[in-house]
């Protein structure tokens, strides 16, 4: 019975000062998990994100693209939420303008393959 009374002296009031600076020091790792978490996801999502914008902004027509899906087409009239893309001579499509994943390269032009 005297054993538990101080036990539970101890555990209530016995750390003082102590108690809060390991409540402090308690909380330093989960500020460093916030920090790299920030540095290796957040910030080079924001990054992409502000370059897909920008992308999307700068749009014209004749602008050689490639689609999220993968269709490859050249733009031929952009609206303010669609763009319409000439994918062969006699077929265009029009999609939105955030699918546009980016632009395509004069020399991605040519198959490689043939």
């Amino acid at each position: 019975m005297v054993m538990q009374s101080v036990a539970w002296a101890q555990g209530i009031g016995g750390g003082g000062a102590s108690s809060s600076s390991g409540t402090l020091l308690s909380l330093i790792p989960f500020a460093l998990i916030f920090v790299i978490f920030y540095f290796l996801l957040i910030l080079p999502q924001q990054k992409r994100a502000k370059q897909q914008k920008a992308l999307l902004e700068a749009l014209k027509k004749g602008d050689k693209v490639i689609t999220g899906s993968g269709i490859w087409g050249t733009v031929t009239n952009l609206g303010k939420e669609t763009v319409t893309l000439q994918i062969a001579d006699s077929a265009k499509i029009r999609i939105q303008r955030e699918h546009i994943s980016r632009l395509r390269a004069d020399d991605e032009d040519k198959d490689k393959d043939s």
